[in-house]
Parts: structure tokens; sequence; C-alpha cells
């Protein structure tokens, strides 16, 4: 069953049942142990934390010490076996960003929640940065910071009103403008090759972008359904478009990379 907070959390509360239970109980120390076992955990995040913590009470024994720690071993035996015996990486240290010339744009997204996987998605994939239009929310809110892990602060951010002023700017500045959307029009973003720098716009949760914002991209791109639901929560559809956006710019990266070096192989030749 995975944890429901966070890691740090769940290791505290590891630490301090620990401590009390490898102390006598007989020691003057045990009874100040528990109680600071017992403290954090009642304020504890996790519910699954909070649950435990009435086993250290006041009046706790050695054996409801006991049941207290036995759960929370067994989160951190698999926390390890998970991340550390089969290899998977578990924390952001050291790692440095590759941004691409991608901008993010969101319109009236209602979700705190969505705005923050927003914010967290595109920075993933390297997004240069993530437009707030509307009403979507953006770092101003806890909500979306806590949703966000970090990417609210780690990828820029600016707020444009109406977005057709965002479109205007971006156009100006010579990105392409694509929008994400169901649309008859729309074609497959799997089989489409973007240009770059461009921007991918986004809609609200349930009524999409506004048929003019639609009307007015360079080109409407959607993810065919293959099931009986032709769209997606807007994380998702963010999710799958910057894979395809990005693979794209970065395989043509590459292309470019040969190029350069068969040019400058035919130049050594001449």
């Amino acid at each position: 069953m995975a944890v429901d907070l966070s890691n740090e959390e769940w290791r505290e509360a590891l630490r301090l049942v620990r401590r009390t239970f490898d102390l006598d109980p007989r020691s003057p120390g045990w009874e100040t142990a528990r109680s600071e076992a017992f403290d954090f955990m009642r304020r504890a995040e996790s519910k699954r934390i909070l649950k435990l913590a009435h086993l250290l009470q006041p009046g706790a024994t050695p054996r409801t010490v006991q049941a207290a720690l036995v759960p929370l071993e067994r989160v951190d035996t698999r926390s390890r076996t998970t991340d550390a015996e089969m290899g998977i990486r578990a924390t952001d240290e050291g790692r440095q960003a590759s941004r691409a010339p991608i901008v993010v744009v969101a319109d009236n997204v209602r979700s705190a929640f969505n705005a923050g996987g927003i914010f967290r998605t595109a920075e993933f994939f390297g997004a240069e940065r993530v437009v707030l239009c509307g009403y979507t929310p953006g770092p101003e809110s806890p909500q979306v910071v806590k949703t966000a892990l970090g990417a609210a602060d780690a990828l820029p951010s600016e707020r444009i009103p109406d977005i057709r002023d965002a479109i205007d700017g971006l156009r100006a500045a010579g990105y392409a403008v694509y929008a994400l959307e169901t649309a008859d029009s729309a074609r497959d973003i799997a089989t489409f090759t973007p240009s770059f720098p461009c921007a991918l716009l986004l809609g609200n949760e349930r009524f999409g972008l506004d048929p003019d914002v639609v009307a007015s991209a360079d080109v409407v791109l959607e993810i065919p359904s293959r099931g009986t639901k032709n769209s997606l929560n807007v994380v998702s559809a963010l999710a799958a478009s910057l894979a395809f956006v990005r693979a794209r710019h970065d395989a043509g990266g590459a292309e470019r990379a040969h190029r350069d070096v068969v040019g400058l192989a035919g130049q050594g030749n001449g």
C-alpha cells in the first residue's frame, strides 16, 4: 500500500517509535521518548500515522509501542526495497533541467489540483514556462504548490488574464500556437511535426477552450481515443502531448546535429 504523504513524515515517526521501543520501559527516558513520539504522530498529516498514534498515548505499554512500530517498519522496508534494491531514483537531487522552447498556456483551469499537475508535468518534460490565463490558480495557491511538489518554484510562470492577449504576445515572439482540443479539424498529435518555439493551449476541464480561441490556433491537435470516452483529464492530456512534442523537439535537434556533422565533413573533403 502506498504511503499517502511524504516519506519524511514516516521516517520521523519510525525513528521516534523505534527509539522508544529500544529503551528499557523502566528507564527515566522511556516516558519522554514515548511522549515525543505520541505528540509527533497525533499531529501528523498522514491519516495512517494518526491512526497509529493512539497506541502511544499515556498509559502505553511496550506491547502497544511494538504494535505501532511494526506497520511503520513495513512501510520503511517496502520503501527501501522499491527505491534502493530495484534501482529506482527516489529524489531530484543533482538533476539539471533540460528546457525546450515549449510554453504551456492554461486557460480557465478551475481545479488547483489540476493546475499543480500542469506545473509538475510541464517541468518534468522540460517546458520553458507556464502561462496562466482566466481563473487558473497559480503559485499563490497553497493547493497548487502542494500538488506541484516543487515544480511551481522550479518552472517560471506568468499571468496574462486574457488568453487572446497571451496568444498575440507569443505569436509576435515567433511561437507557433497549437490548441489541444477534440474537434473535427484536429490532427493526430502522434503523427504531427510541430514547429519550435511553440505554445500548447489547454482549456477548462469541462468546456475546453473557447471556440474563437480554437479557431485562432495555427493547428488544433488531439490525442485520438481508442476507448468509449473521447477525452482525457487535462493533466493526462498535457502529459501525453508533451511527451510527443518533446520527443519531436529532441529528434529534430539530433537531426540538425547530424546535418552539421555531415556538412563539416563535406567541407573537409572539398
